[in-house]
């Protein structure tokens, strides 16, 4: 399991019965997790007096109780600043888990020798863009949402990277590849972590079972001739890690060479000790080369 095990500012503290407490910042919350079907004693104090709870209905979604929380407020991570808001369905516009792979996919850029264009698809609230760009990539950042797409850019502002080389762009992930095909476009490293079901723009579906291999298959058509990593992220039940490292060795592995790894991703929890499952990702990376991308 890749553990995000690098956090100050963000912590699992502890969690049971369906539910996680986590500190963000100064502040804690709990959310529910479907992932936590034990049953332990919940000891901690923040069990009871939260900054935030965020209750599950039985009829479906849910709501958030809140308890001097303010609207919004930031955290760090290493030299990144992420705005944080609490918002439907649980969310806060942040996947701590995810962490562990902007430490990889930072490495990788750092330790390539050379400029490094990345495709960020579905890309949220920036997380892996400004990881990338701050390793000194210059980065596409694609998701449908243009609220999530401003959110991104206020995150890079508060990071100090609100002059890097990030192109943000508010369009459906597929059209969008296949049009950058079709213009002859190329890029280093892709990244994508796609819902398990969505709506573009223009209300185009999105169904990851039926999706994904297709996508994938059609995202290799922009890589390089040497290119740096793909990184797949997922949330989806079905996509365990075995079935990712099948689609990266199938689609883009026999292709490129280089190595497939697979796992699940985590976040320590320090009341037990133990780590939480939090999804899984696919990586693979090519061989180290020499070779000069024009940007």
């Amino acid at each position: 399991m890749w553990v995000a095990d690098n956090w100050k500012d963000y912590e699992v503290v502890d969690c049971s019965n369906g539910e996680k407490l986590e500190r963000w910042g100064e502040y804690h919350l709990i959310r529910p997790d479907p992932q936590v079907i034990w049953r332990t004693e919940r000891t901690r104090r923040e069990w009871s007096r939260p900054n935030g709870h965020y209750h599950r209905s039985s009829r479906g979604g849910g709501e958030w109780e809140f308890f001097q929380l303010p609207e919004q407020w930031q955290i760090r991570y290493g030299e990144l600043v992420f705005w944080l808001k609490p918002f439907s369905f649980k969310h806060t516009g942040l996947f701590p888990e995810q962490a562990v792979n902007w430490d990889w996919c930072s490495e990788k850029i750092r330790q390539a020798g050379h400029p490094v264009k990345v495709l960020n698809l579905f890309a949220y609230t920036g997380g892996a863009t400004l990881a990338a760009a701050k390793a000194g990539a210059a980065v596409t950042h694609v998701d449908a949402s243009k609220g999530m797409v401003s959110w991104a850019k206020e995150n890079a502002k508060s990071s100090g990277l609100e002059q890097a080389p990030i192109r943000y762009l508010v369009d459906d992930c597929v059209k969008f590849v296949e049009r950058e095909i079709r213009r002859g476009n190329h890029y280093d490293a892709i990244i994508m972590d796609p819902p398990s079901y969505g709506r573009g723009p223009k209300g185009e579906i999105w169904k990851i079972e039926d999706a994904i291999y297709s996508f994938v298959e059609l995202c290799s058509q922009l890589l390089t001739e040497k290119p740096l990593f793909f990184l797949i992220n997922s949330y989806t039940t079905g996509l365990q890690p075995a079935v990712l490292s099948y689609l990266l060795s199938t689609l883009v592995g026999k292709r490129f060479g280089g190595k497939v790894t697979a796992g699940e991703i985590g976040l320590p929890v320090r009341e037990s000790g133990l780590v939480l499952p939090c999804g899984a990702s696919g990586r693979w990376e090519g061989e180290r080369n020499d070779r000069q991308t024009k940007i």
